[in-house]
């Protein structure tokens, strides 16, 4: 993959944010791409859903095996705009995502503050994609919150 690859799966990715923010969730999207093919998009639905579990990566984690037929990501990449939580980089671990790519750090609530080691050995991680935008979303969501 390029990084011209991951910008325009990120901008797909940050389409699936702003529809959660439009619903009153926090605005995180994620797609999951297998081959070059979006097999699965998906966002926060927490408050929808009245589910702590419902984040974005966990809807588009289950989409994604429900298409493939199989629970094992291997040969997917999973786009997602802020860095996982400790829960989803867990579930990205047990489906042996081949490919993590998220926009922003979560500096509070991040894997990579509280289990660095979480993700599968050889799941490869690129952050900072398109992370200005992604940033700008969850900070203007939250000062609109306030």
């Amino acid at each position: 993959m390029t990084v011209m690859d991951d910008t325009y799966f990120m901008k797909q990715a940050l389409i699936e944010a702003d529809k959660a923010a439009s619903k009153g969730e926090v605005p995180v999207g994620a797609i999951i791409v297998c081959k070059g093919r979006i097999i699965a998009r998906a966002y926060n639905l927490t408050e929808t859903l009245n589910d702590v579990t419902a984040h974005a990566e966990m809807q588009a984690i289950t989409a994604a095996a429900n298409v493939l037929g199989g629970k094992y990501l291997n040969d997917c990449a999973l786009y997602v705009t802020v860095e996982p939580c400790v829960m989803c980089a867990g579930a990205i671990a047990w489906a042996q995502t081949g490919r993590l790519i998220f926009g922003t750090p979560d500096e509070k609530r991040g894997y990579q503050r509280y289990a660095p080691e979480a993700l599968h050995p050889k799941t490869e991680v690129v952050s900072g994609i398109m992370a200005d935008e992604c940033s700008r979303r969850m900070k203007e969501f939250f000062q609109a919150k306030r």
